[in-house]
């Protein structure tokens, strides 16, 4: 009868400050990892409930229904062969007793064995039961487990304080990990674990807020007081999760209390780094002059982010389209009874933050763009591609031939539509030119991330077109996943220019992203391209696209249009099925590398209609079957019949059903209507029917053979217009 004993668990590491842009997968990790060992090791039940807490100073675990010794486990081991074991008088070989001492037992255990079948002979079986893990030494292989596992972006190394750890030796004893750890908790209930690492002892004493707890150190209870005890004696939110929504809420009050429709920047990012940064927030208003505010609001909001931790305010009114305002708020660690100490001092040193930008934003504006172009020519680009400058005037070579392909077809209305394609390659020239000139300005040094929004800024300082300082800063986009893209056709022309450009010139020099690594967010640029040649159906076909962007390289690269073409049709097909289209669907669209892109999605609504008509299966499962019959034949197979060389009645059938079909379909897909193309289709489900039931398309006369396949090869051509609609056959 068992007599294991059932608790919660409470695992918590005591360390110095952790590094806020890693703590929350620190904190998850550890929990899981450690979690995941009890649960292996039959500790904890899969479905115990696993809570993770993570603050600048600890990570810790609370697992639920814990046993103090997992069940044993029966275990049977397979020896050998009946006949290896066993001689004629049925007494133990050498063999057999040599192998039950590997496991600790002698000959009084060969009675015990069991001959069971194992393929077509017998052999020997023995039963035992495994112990089950004992919670000391099971938590301790766990514990083990989850520091070695935890993604710690930099290690450290220290020494272990003086009677810290077993065999400790002054100057000797070395620990590495992310940060110096100064406690460890271990709590079965109420019972502490004893297990050790880094030097440390479990007990049950942690620590609160450095200097707002009201006892220390905060000696813990019970497993299930930890987080309650923390918050009461040590002022410490211990949950990660729990400390940001504390700080989501205190910021929407704030924001409130600042005035009428203001309301704290967006950012998860910001806010999970704030988050990792305090124990016990305490959101404070501050204010800066509103001489400052002349300054791109861009420029503001990123230093206060990035170098305050600041969450600016903006004026959410209708029309201010989250205007920047001088007021923004702070994420205090402590709670003084008169916090204008702490504003004060945060408003003191934001202040020459934004003087810097501001200093830089004037210096700046002393030196036109077009000055600066001379500049790009002594900026390496890439060791074997150039300079900046080079890189400029193919961006711009590739612009001009973009201009030159749209001029052959009729663009959608955008703002700039009234212009002619003179004017349109008039602007994307001045922009592919002045595009890269920001990178030289004092700004774009100090905050890189403002590269093409300073542009766009100077750009309109300076009075240049409107649609030219729109490109220089939109000719990034979409810079990442969900980002907009550029707002007019001089930026749309310059941000295609610009990706394909980085995409034919890596590819070039071989320069492929491999598995996870890809240092020039090659992967991105290609989903850029898609998106804007899909959502704005633009009438470009890709590979004209890739090989006018190869020509301004000459001879400083291989031509890689082939293979990125295959690059672009899997970064195309996963980002349809992310979308929600079903691999036969893509697949289905993908198989005819359609090159205009702009017309993938109408062909995948098409698709997806067409499979959902009744004749659909039976149309596809057909057309699999023509073309593994067209595969077989050698040779091309040209689309030609004479009617007069028909036998049978359903090859007259099916070429009457196809001379109604086609032309009706053919025009439909002329004109864009993909679904009405491919539901005309339908009606060839009963004679394509009949004619495989009723025509043997391989007969011995060679002309009525090649007049059935000539039949065949039309009705293939008919139902892969769209799409390889073989493709949704089951």
């Amino acid at each position: 009868m068992s007599t294991s004993r059932t608790a919660n668990l409470l695992v918590e590491l005591f360390v110095e400050e952790l590094p806020p842009k890693a703590l929350k997968k620190l904190g998850e990790s550890f929990a899981t990892v450690l979690a995941d060992g009890l649960k292996a090791q039959g500790l904890a039940a899969a479905d115990a409930v696993v809570t993770p807490y993570a603050s600048p100073r600890r990570l810790a675990v609370h697992v639920t229904g814990v046993a103090d010794k997992a069940a044993d486990q029966p275990v049977q081991h397979k020896l050998m062969p009946v006949a290896v074991g066993l001689n004629a008088e049925g007494q133990a070989t050498p063999a057999l007793l040599k192998k039950l001492g590997s496991l600790g037992l002698g000959a009084e255990a060969v009675a015990q064995l069991k001959k069971q079948p194992d393929g077509k002979a017998e052999a020997l079986f023995l039963d035992t039961v495994k112990p089950g893990a004992e919670l000391a030494s099971g938590l301790q292989k766990a514990l083990e487990e989850a520091l070695a596992r935890l993604p710690i972006p930099k290690v450290m190394t220290y020494q272990l304080q003086e009677g810290e750890g077993e065999g400790f030796q002054p100057g000797w004893t070395s620990v590495n990990f992310v940060r110096p750890a100064h406690g460890l908790v271990a709590l079965h209930g109420e019972q502490v674990v004893p297990v050790s690492v880094l030097g440390l002892k479990a007990g049950r004493d942690t620590h609160g807020h450095r200097f707002e707890a009201k006892v220390s150190p905060v000696v813990l209870r019970d497993a299930d007081s930890y987080a309650a005890q923390l918050a009461e004696e040590g002022a410490v939110i211990a949950s990660f999760d729990a400390r940001r929504a504390e700080i989501v809420a205190q910021l929407a009050a704030a924001a409130g209390r600042a005035g009428h429709h203001l309301q704290p920047i967006d950012d998860e990012a910001l806010l999970d780094e704030v988050t990792a940064l305090v124990e016990r927030p305490n959101v404070l208003i501050g204010r800066f002059e509103e001489a400052f505010l002349a300054v791109p609001q861009e420029c503001l909001i990123l230093t206060m982010k990035a170098n305050q931790k600041y969450f600016p305010l903006l004026d959410a009114t209708p029309g201010k389209d989250g205007k920047l305002t001088h007021q923004f708020l702070v994420v205090s660690n402590i709670h003084p009874a008169d916090p204008s100490a702490i504003i004060g001092g945060n408003e003191r040193v934001v202040r020459p933050r934004l003087a810097d930008a501001k200093f830089f934003f004037d210096q700046d504006r002393k030196k036109t763009l077009a000055s600066r172009v001379p500049g790009l020519a002594k900026v390496v680009y890439h060791n074997k591609l150039g300079t900046q400058g080079e890189r400029s005037e193919r961006v711009r070579a590739i612009a001009h031939a973009i201009v030159k392909q749209l001029s052959l077809h009729t663009l959608p209305y955008t703002v700039d539509d009234k212009d002619h394609f003179e004017v349109l390659d008039s602007k994307a020239q001045e922009a592919a030119l002045l595009a890269k000139t920001d990178l030289l300005t004092d700004m774009v040094g100090e905050f890189p991330e403002l590269q093409g929004i300073m542009g766009g800024y100077y750009a309109r300082h300076e009075g240049l077109r409107d649609g030219v300082a729109i490109a220089i800063e939109d000719h990034y986009k979409p810079r990442f996943a969900g980002d907009s893209l550029p707002r007019n056709h001089t930026g749309t022309v310059v941000a295609l220019a610009d990706k394909l450009e980085t995409l034919v010139g890596l590819f070039g020099i071989g320069q492929l992203p491999t598995g996870d690594k890809d240092p020039f967010a090659l992967r991105r640029h290609a989903l850029g391209v898609i998106r804007i040649l899909t959502e704005k159906d633009l009438p470009l076909s890709l590979p004209e696209l890739l090989d006018a962007a190869a020509e301004p390289f000459g001879e400083l690269i291989q031509n890689p249009t082939d293979a990125l073409l295959g690059f672009f049709s899997d970064r195309l097909a996963v980002s349809l099925r992310e979308q929600g289209y079903s691999a036969q669907e893509v697949d289905a669209v993908l198989a005819l590398q359609p090159t205009r892109l702009g017309d993938v999605p109408r062909r995948l609504a098409a698709v997806r209609a067409f499979a959902a008509l009744p004749e659909a299966e039976a149309l596809a499962a057909a057309n699999k079957r023509v073309s593994n019959i067209l595969k077989k034949v050698e040779g091309e197979v040209e689309a030609q019949v004479d009617a007069a060389l028909f036998k049978e009645p359903a090859e007259g059938a099916l070429y009457e059903a196809l001379q109604a079909v086609v032309p009706n379909a053919q025009a439909a897909f002329e004109q864009g209507d993909y679904t009405a193309s491919l539901q005309a289709l339908a009606v060839l489900r009963a004679p394509v029917d009949a004619f495989f039931d009723g025509v043997m398309v391989n007969a011995d006369d060679a002309a009525l053979k090649a007049n059935r396949l000539g039949l065949l090869a039309t009705l293939h051509a008919a139902m892969n217009r769209v799409a390889d609609i073989s493709r949704l056959a089951a």
